[in-house]
């Protein structure tokens, strides 16, 4: 059997509340997403982030524990990648620089204010 499956919701808890819906608020719609409740930023695909306070005494986001590594989204172009850091940056962020993969694939990996990782990555031609 077989039954096909849609990415539908990212649930991330947050060290401080306040601090993370300021950046998923300046961060998301930049990406497409829509904030359709105090906590909710929905994406034009269907897909949804939900964010909500984690436990005062729960541990932080480590990177390479396990779990979560990072959040991976693609853009159609190398200029799209640069277009959403250059107005996050402008936003008063704290952008990284760019990685190039391969000598053909730009990303650029933001992290949110626990240290979660989003990359943001273009398609990439596949010679035939």
């Amino acid at each position: 059997m077989s039954v096909r499956a849609l990415f539908d919701h990212i649930v991330l808890l947050a060290s401080d509340h306040a601090e993370s819906v300021r950046w998923y608020d300046a961060f998301t719609p930049l990406l497409g997403f829509q904030k359709t409740r105090d906590h909710v930023y929905l994406h034009p695909d269907g897909w949804a982030i939900d964010l909500r306070a984690a436990k005062k005494d729960g541990a932080p986001y480590e990177r390479f524990n396990v779990g979560l590594n990072h959040i991976g989204l693609r853009v159609k172009t190398p200029a799209d990648v640069m277009a959403i850091r250059d107005a996050f940056a402008a936003g008063g962020f704290s952008v990284p620089e760019p990685q190039i993969f391969d000598e053909e694939e730009t990303v650029v990996f933001f992290k949110d204010p626990d240290g979660v990782r989003w990359e943001i990555g273009h398609e990439i031609e596949v010679g035939s």
